[in-house]
């Protein structure tokens, strides 16, 4: 089969690579219908995150069951299914908990020895742990699918960032980041009955999608400049809830800053240089609250299918470039140039 492999900082390829088998007796082989490039990937396109060459890349897809172990009792061959971004057992106390991104057996795609999402086809670890099913018509869907896959990660994430950040109905937010995690935040933001949600972007197509999803202002400004702009939009107070989705160090202390003395900022940007970007005196005095993390969307998948489903959320505008398999390493390099937002591949 063939499959995107990162063999440098900037060199994506799509090679032929060894088909996917059961090894496991609670393994699956999912054939891909439909895959993504995720933000976090560019921090190995661009060679912040290191990466082994060849090893295989992406953790976004949904797709039909080819082949099914002989412990998976959940699923069968023909079944449509989405993967969360990690894989998880279902079964320890962590997965218990909700926390499947803790779970001792899981790991993450593309991960070495894994297969990567960006492929032709992925062996499924701990099946009946990891997978969910979805309705079979939405297989011909060309737009519900598109929906369905934003489930494997980025709205997952938008939500966590949401709750992490304590967001309830008639509260203000304020969503820091103009990605498809962002964007997501401010979908997740609505869902749960925020009154006020203000997008923090410069990039016009960006916010036109943070609005069609239920932003009520835009702030383009950055560091103190968006600082002053939402403090002057409250009242001088801040947002009760901030989701933070970049996890640089301006972006935290940008997301601290702008929020509401009682608050809380949801991260969920995976952090890269924001070692120093928080004064915990600040927080202390004002009694600010972290909370946040690698989003458990395993858990969080169930919950939101119902609403994709019947449409009450869409998150599919995040996907604004659609690519073939040996389009991708072109979409790396829209996204890395911010000419996409996010890239859909149809294998």
């Amino acid at each position: 089969m063939r499959a995107t492999t990162i063999h440098a900082p900037l060199d994506m390829r799509v090679e032929e690579v060894p088909d996917p088998v059961v090894q496991q007796p609670t393994d699956a082989v999912v054939r891909v219908l439909r895959a993504c490039i995720c933000g976090s990937d560019l921090w190995a396109y661009r060679g912040v995150a290191a990466r082994k060459p060849g090893q295989r890349i992406g953790h976004e897809f949904l797709g039909i069951v080819e082949e099914a172990g002989s412990g998976v009792t959940g699923f069968a061959a023909g079944d449509l299914v989405v993967a969360p971004f990690v894989w998880s057992d279902g079964t320890c106390d962590f997965c218990a908990e909700g926390l499947t991104t803790s779970c001792p057996q899981g790991g993450f795609w593309g991960s070495p020895g894994s297969d990567g999402g960006q492929g032709e086809a992925v062996r499924v670890p701990f099946a009946d742990g990891t997978l969910v099913k979805l309705p079979a018509d939405a297989a011909s869907d060309e737009h519900m699918l598109t929906a369905l896959l934003a489930l494997s990660d980025v709205m997952g994430t938008g939500h966590h960032a949401a709750l992490g950040a304590g967001v309830v109905k008639g509260s203000t937010v304020a969503v820091v980041g103009d990605g498809a995690v962002g964007l997501c935040g401010v979908l997740a933001a609505k869902r749960l009955g925020a009154e006020r949600i203000i997008a923090m972007g410069r990039h016009t197509d960006r916010t036109d999608i943070a609005k069609l999803f239920g932003a009520t202002d835009v702030v383009a400004a950055r560091g103190d400049e968006a600082v002053a702009a939402v403090r002057e939009l409250t009242r001088g107070q801040g947002a009760h809830s901030v989701i933070e989705a970049v996890g640089t160090e301006q972006s935290m202390r940008t997301a601290v800053a702008i929020t509401r003395d009682g608050g809380a900022v949801g991260y969920v940007g995976v952090p890269h240089g924001s070692g120093t970007g928080l004064d915990l005196s600040d927080m202390f005095d004002r009694n600010v609250a972290l909370r946040g993390g690698v989003a458990p969307v395993r858990t969080y998948i169930p919950e939101l299918l119902p609403d994709v489903l019947d449409g009450t959320i869409d998150p599919s505008p995040v996907f604004d470039l659609t690519v073939g398999l040996d389009g991708v390493p072109d979409g790396y390099k829209a996204m890395d140039e911010r000419t996409a937002l996010k890239v859909l591949v149809k294998p």
